[in-house]
């Protein structure tokens, strides 16, 4: 059996593009420009129940967010043009897209980029390669907050 979360369930809503009980499964936006990479974090996310939208670089994944206002976002930082970074600043002083949560999923591992990404309005940092259960808790633990 699936288990479906919904994010009215924690007392958060979007006005007309809220939930329903008819739409109960979640949107996660995935932005990442490696199609290996993107072909593992979708079978995890649809695994864990989750609806898998796609977008191949920064300005793409900003572009995007702003016209679905998924539930959540996994954001990539090395990208070409806008990087990771830049479209996770873009997205979150945005008052149009500023409520979205994002996770920086990237393999850049040292400490201060870690620091940088929180700084830019990231609610998390996970380093590839991703472990499933990890990136499912963290994402669990952000949507059901």
């Amino acid at each position: 059996m699936r288990r479906l979360f919904n994010k009215n369930q924690a007392g958060v809503s979007r006005g007309a593009e809220a939930k329903t009980a008819d739409t109960e499964q979640q949107t996660v936006l995935v932005v990442d420009d490696s199609p290996t990479e993107m072909h593992v974090i979708r079978g995890i996310l649809e695994k864990g129940g989750y609806q898998v939208i796609t977008a191949v670089d920064g300005e793409s994944g900003v572009a995007e967010a702003k016209h679905s206002k998924p539930d959540l976002i996994l954001m990539d930082v090395v990208m070409p043009g806008l990087n990771g970074f830049q479209a996770t600043r873009q997205l979150s002083r945005n008052p149009e897209t500023s409520e979205i949560p994002i996770i920086m999923v990237t393999t850049k591992s040292q400490e201060t980029d870690r620091a940088w990404g929180l700084r830019q309005g990231a609610r998390e940092y996970v380093v590839k390669p991703v472990a499933a259960g990890e990136l499912l808790n963290k994402i669990k633990s952000i949507l059901n907050a």
